[in-house]
């Protein structure tokens, strides 16, 4: 039991910054079409916190969230 709590509290606080890079990701997509003069690399920027975003949901799914119990779908 204490395995497990040990293991769930990084890997929820891990998810919410996921949740967080997401949002900021949409932010970006956002201003580019706003903003046309820097509309390709905001998109591009928006394109890799998105990916880095994905890569720790993985993390999480892999290497925390198995010997926790923990489903990231649902944190």
């Amino acid at each position: 039991m204490v395995k497990n709590s040990a293991f769930r509290m990084p890997s929820i606080a891990i998810l919410r910054e996921v949740q967080q890079l997401y949002n900021v990701s949409d932010r970006l997509d956002s201003l580019a079409e706003e903003h046309p003069l820097v509309s390709e690399a905001l998109v591009t920027i928006s394109g890799s916190v998105r990916n880095t975003a994905a890569l720790l949901e993985v993390l999480v799914a892999t290497k925390i969230a198995p010997f926790s119990g923990l489903n990231p779908a649902s944190a």
